[in-house]
């Protein structure tokens, strides 16, 4: 079982604290278990966390009126997950977060999260570090949406996530990347 300075040393890798740091970051990143099928946040609910994924699969997906999913982001080890538009916005949550697969991650809410911004402000870089490369990375895979075919889309799918396909059923790919699953089963066999 892990310790809790290696859970500090293994979300915050590039970063050394001292032992009262450490105490501190453990007071605010709470362990938790979430089965396969489990979810994480509903439509509606006021989100105030983000989770560090340490293992296991999530989803983060939007369902429209008519039923339809569309998957926002796959969350694996060592990536966050949340509905970052509620988390910031203080608006009510529009995803539903999932688990894939069984998982444990670590949640810190926001109020915490400002707190060790102003006690330890080194987790202030890091985590806007954090956030830009994320903003980058959904500008990405929204120019990637609008401006490639499917088969490269899916392409670029499998290079981001590389391991991912044994955890996902062919619906949550084909969400992700605006495809039918007949289209997705297609482009499998051509390659």
């Amino acid at each position: 079982m892990q310790s809790d300075n290696s859970k500090i040393k293994t979300i915050f890798k590039e970063l050394v604290f001292t032992n009262d740091e450490i105490k501190l970051i453990e007071s605010v990143f709470h362990k938790v278990r979430i089965k396969k099928g489990e979810i994480l946040i509903h439509p509606g609910d006021t989100v105030d966390a983000q989770y560090y994924i340490l293992d296991g699969c999530l989803r983060a997906f939007h369902l429209n009126n008519q039923g339809k999913e569309y998957t926002i982001q796959f969350g694996i080890k060592d990536w966050w997950i949340s509905d970052y538009t509620a988390f910031f916005s203080e608006d009510m949550a529009i995803l539903t977060v999932e688990a894939i697969t069984d998982s444990t991650i670590y949640r810190i809410n926001k109020k915490d999260k400002e707190y060790l911004y102003s006690q330890i402000p080194k987790i202030d870089r890091f985590f806007r570090i954090k956030l830009e490369r994320a903003f980058a990375a959904f500008q990405k895979r929204i120019l990637t949406g609008i401006s490639k075919p499917a088969k490269e889309r899916y392409l670029d799918f499998m290079a981001t996530y590389p391991k991912i396909e044994t955890y996902l059923k062919n619906y949550h790919i084909a969400s992700y990347l605006g495809i039918t699953t007949e289209s997705l089963s297609r482009i499998r066999k051509e390659l």
